[in-house]
């Protein structure tokens, strides 16, 4: 008996014996010993799924890729569960199974396979498929290809390629895109807002032979569909309406297929490493980048929402776009890891966004900061009382807007996360800590590694010690968020040359030989071990929860006639969350400025969350001893018209139109009435 006694206190003897400064961080021992569970029982219900995949019948749907499996397990546990709700429209989980099924079809005939009434594969005028499985599944992978489609007829679709998405979020995009993937074929997911020349970078960058595009998409594509048609791509809409030539109406074909899944060895990947999927992300180097999406990834992203606290019988309200990582990996995939119900929108609506809880019976809402503060600007609202939302996770919520959103809306928590679309880290602030983007404990670390070391932000390169290795930064000390790339935590880099992914690994960062990733983003470390995000580094900007590379807006602006010099960075606008575009503009002698011109040309050539919203004329632009552009001396000068001497400008939303920026907008727009 004595001995029961003096258990607890033996167990507690080492902690007094640590010193005093650790007890910051261990008086969370219980939170942290808590998710590391959670973590290790996802990863291993995860690896065990992927283990029941390789081993499965080829021929059947669960020998397939993640999704294609998880589908097939779900509309076979849960087939009359609701999977999707969109505006009036409700899909379960067995519809769901039918119409990516019928899309997986429709776009095998468009490769000349004909399963036939057995499911069996035959590749029309190609000959018979070399092989079934893991040979199949390589043949697959090596018929698709990075390279650019060229020629005027368009070129046969083959096993493998990719295919590009240009659609809205909606219920057809995840059919499209499940269809694809259950068809072995890679799927690219471009920013519904490009066009132009940056809508066929994209395009080539990833290697798409085909495109399917929303029908209300034609008319602002019509400049470019001469482009697209003389890339030799397959041109499909989704969706019935008066298409130009050489467009086909793609949901007609699949309504015209059959709802049988299709055999899963057209979908297994050789390795899960393999590319699967491609999301458009900006980089620092200009126009945006294909990363590349392995399956382990797609695998991982299915536990999203089981290490958030998620469960099954949770609604998930979905707002965010699809061709984001965000909406589709942890939102759409995560939803499918639990088998849950996600209320998805096509268009975000903070004044409708406490109705659409409450006719939902919504209890998850997944964010970007942005959205919150949305909804804290709103008036107030009789259905903002007596919601079920019990959950807030996302990213990018700024400190005083999370008090404000939790204050008015709670009780409610708040999971603020941490990642990138390429990268190989993620964070959880699973403690509710406000401000908090995760945890740095050993045991967090020990699951899911990652180090802050010192960064020189005037070098833009890594503190190196005598031996030539980074150094760790302290409590409280901004640092660059590095990880280790490890077969667990693989980086796959963009599509293209290897020089798009120049400086996103970092080598011999802690001892000779190992390869760690580089964020880019600046975080800070406090003594009680929560990260908070402290900025960004290199000219990348982020506004309207998207990130904005100076160099690409500065080549539009380039592009004008009347414009010499251009300097683009970003500025911090009181109650924004990120950073407003901002343009420091010289005049090419002896033109003067035309802002129509200049108005109609960035609207034509960026999307809008690229769009600068402030214009600085000047005679001659800042530059360092080694003439770089001085944009951090500019960005802190901001856009005050009473503090600069230089002509200034905004971009007045509802006007559509760059207007000088007076004294009076200047108060409007602190105050709140002037939209930027």
């Amino acid at each position: 008996m004595a001995a029961l006694l003096l258990l607890p206190l033996l167990l507690l003897l080492p902690l007094l014996l640590l010193k005093l400064h650790l007890w910051p961080q261990l008086r969370w021992l219980v939170a942290d010993l808590a998710f590391a569970v959670r973590a290790l029982r996802c990863k291993r219900a995860l690896r065990a799924c992927a283990r029941a995949a390789a081993a499965a019948d080829p021929e059947g749907p669960q020998g397939g890729c993640s999704l294609a499996w998880r589908l097939a397990q779900l509309a076979q546990q849960r087939p009359a569960h609701t999977f999707l709700i969109h505006g009036e429209r409700r899909f379960s989980y067995a519809e769901a199974e039918s119409q990516s099924n019928r899309a997986a079809r429709a776009f095998l005939r468009a490769l000349g396979w004909d399963g036939g009434p057995s499911g069996g594969a035959r590749s029309a005028g190609g000959g018979e498929r070399a092989a079934q499985g893991a040979g199949n599944a390589a043949a697959l992978a090596e018929c698709g290809g990075d390279g650019e489609a060229t020629g005027r007829a368009a070129v046969p679709l083959a096993p493998g390629a990719t295919v590009a998405l240009l659609l809205p979020a909606s219920p057809e995009f995840l059919w499209l895109w499940f269809g694809l993937a259950k068809a072995g074929l890679r799927t690219a997911f471009v920013p519904s807002a490009l066009r132009r020349s940056p809508l066929l970078h994209c395009l080539r960058s990833c290697g798409a032979r085909a495109l399917v595009l929303a029908p209300e998409f034609l008319e602002s594509l019509e400049p470019d569909l001469p482009a697209l048609k003389a890339m030799g791509l397959h041109l499909w809409a989704a969706g019935p309406g008066t298409h130009p030539a050489g467009i086909r109406d793609l949901l007609s074909e699949m309504s015209a297929e059959a709802d049988r899944s299709v055999p899963g060895y057209l979908s297994a990947p050789q390795s899960m490493m393999d590319t699967c999927l491609y999301i458009f992300t900006s980089g620092t180097t200009g126009l945006p980048k294909a990363a590349r999406i392995s399956h382990v990834k797609i695998l991982q992203c299915q536990g999203f929402y089981q290490l958030c606290g998620v469960r099954q019988e949770d609604v998930i309200y979905l707002a965010l776009p699809l061709y984001h990582m965000s909406g589709s990996l942890l939102g759409i995939v995560g939803c499918l890891g639990i088998g849950a119900t996600v209320v998805l929108k096509s268009k975000f609506s903070a004044g409708q966004f406490w109705e659409d809880c409450q006719q939902h019976r919504v209890t998850v809402f997944q964010y970007i900061g942005e959205l919150c503060r949305y909804l804290v600007n709103q008036p107030p609202n009789k259905a903002e009382h007596g919601h079920r939302v019990r959950l807030a996770v996302g990213s990018g919520l700024r400190p005083d807007t999370w008090e404000r959103f939790v204050r008015r809306f709670g009780p409610l928590q708040v999971l603020e996360t941490y990642g990138l679309t390429e990268g190989n880290v993620a964070t959880f602030n699973y403690t509710g800590q406000r401000g908090a983007v995760g945890r740095a404990s050993w045991l967090y670390k020990c699951i899911f590694p990652f180090s802050l070391i010192r960064y020189d932000v005037t070098t833009g390169e890594p503190i190196r010690d005598a031996q030539g290795h980074c150094v760790a930064t302290s409590p409280g000390e901004p640092g660059l968020l590095v990880a280790p790339v490890s077969q667990n935590s693989p980086f796959l880099g963009y599509a293209g040359g290897p020089e798009l992914a120049r400086g996103k690994l970092l080598n011999d960062v802690f001892r000779p030989g190992d390869v760690f990733f580089n964020t880019g983003d600046l975080l800070i470390c406090d003594d009680q071990g929560f990260l908070r995000f402290h900025d960004r580094t290199g000219d990348t900007f982020r506004w309207k929860g998207e990130n904005v590379a100076t160099t690409e807006v500065a080549e539009v602006f380039e592009a004008l006639d009347f414009l010499q010099e251009v300097n683009v960075y970003g500025v911090t606008v009181p109650g924004h969350e990120g950073r407003a575009g901002m343009a420091a503009l010289v005049l090419r002698p002896p033109h003067s400025l035309d802002l129509v011109q200049l108005y109609s040309h960035v609207s034509e050539n960026l999307p809008p969350y690229a769009r600068p919203r402030f214009l600085r004329l000047q005679e001659s632009l800042a530059t360092t001893e080694t003439f770089k552009q001085q944009k951090v001396r500019m960005a802190n000068e901001g856009f005050d018209p009473g503090a600069l001497s230089d002509p200034l400008y905004v971009l007045d939303q509802a006007v559509g139109a760059y207007l000088p920026l007076t004294p009076a907008r200047y108060g409007a727009l602190l105050a709140g009435d002037l939209r930027i």
